[in-house]
């Protein structure tokens, strides 16, 4: 792993996101290296002829000035990174932010696939309305090796259950699912009792990393060529609609509120978690 300091002009950005105003990334590039790693159009904007994956720039930035003008306002961690990648570990950037922000009044939502983020539970709790989530698109812990070099999902399942356990609101966020190979109920099963909300988004095929997941995917399950090309050449959305209905029907069952595109709903703490699908967001494919 290629590692650099960088000097970063602001660690705070504006954010066009819908869930936040603000986001924040303590590193460039990331060494969870996901096969599927929709930030990876990040490298253009960086003097890494390494693959993405293979380097990670490590963020310093100028104190923030009055943080407290970001009370109220939602700050993402993170949009382009994971930031709490192992070098965070070393580094600490993540913590060191949320130290400069601790009793801004800020609110936060954390998105990881790391339990290193156990360390800063404390921390995390000063936060109004804090949220973390983590990244869960299989229980296969054979199919999660091969898409990245995070730890292991039993490790993630059992940091939400820790966060929940302390009163931190919790997101299991199933993506991206995979067509034919993801179960998204399967995964609700295990994460339902230990989130507050389960977001369900599809797998988006762009940039680089198309060919990747394509021939992949014909290595490997040579049986889901038709279905994979019916949705990433032919534009057909015919298994998403069906996947849509399979999760309306299965979360009327457990009387799990289903929604589309928004994650406004607002619940007790000890309700079980409302369910939202992302799949109709963006186009499936560009």
């Amino acid at each position: 792993m290629i590692c650099s300091v960088i000097t970063a002009k602001s660690i705070l950005t504006k954010s066009n996101l819908p869930v936040s105003d603000y986001s924040a990334n303590p590193y460039t590039g990331c060494a969870h290296a996901c096969k599927y790693c929709y930030a990876s159009f990040m490298k253009r904007f960086t003097n890494h002829p390494e693959d993405w994956g293979s380097f990670v720039d490590v963020k310093t930035w100028p104190p923030l000035k009055h943080p407290e003008k970001y009370a109220d306002k939602e700050i993402f961690l993170s949009s382009v990174t994971d930031p709490y990648q192992p070098l965070e570990a070393e580094y600490k950037r993540t913590r060191a932010l949320l130290e400069e922000l601790q009793g801004s009044g800020a609110r936060i939502s954390i998105a990881t696939k790391s339990d290193l983020v156990l360390r800063d539970i404390d921390l995390i709790r000063t936060f109004p309305g804090a949220r973390v989530s983590w990244s869960i698109n299989t229980l296969d812990e054979d199919f999660r090796a091969e898409m990245d070099n995070a730890v292991s999902i039993e490790r993630r399942l059992s940091a939400m259950k820790a966060f929940h356990d302390a009163g931190v609101r919790t997101t299991c966020f199933i993506s991206p699912i995979f067509p034919g190979i993801t179960d998204a109920i399967a995964i609700i099963e295990r994460a339902k009792d230990i989130c507050n909300l389960v977001w369900l988004e599809n797998l988006n095929l762009r940039g680089d990393y198309r060919k990747c997941i394509l021939d992949w995917i014909h290595e490997k399950h040579p049986e889901l060529d038709g279905l994979y090309h019916a949705i990433y050449s032919q534009h057909d959305r015919t298994y998403w609609y069906e996947l849509d209905g399979m999760m309306r029907d299965y979360t009327a069952k457990l009387g799990l509120p289903y929604l589309r595109n928004e994650d406004s709903m607002t619940r007790e703490f000890s309700a079980p978690p409302a369910v939202v699908n992302y799949f109709f967001h963006d186009e499936i494919t560009r």
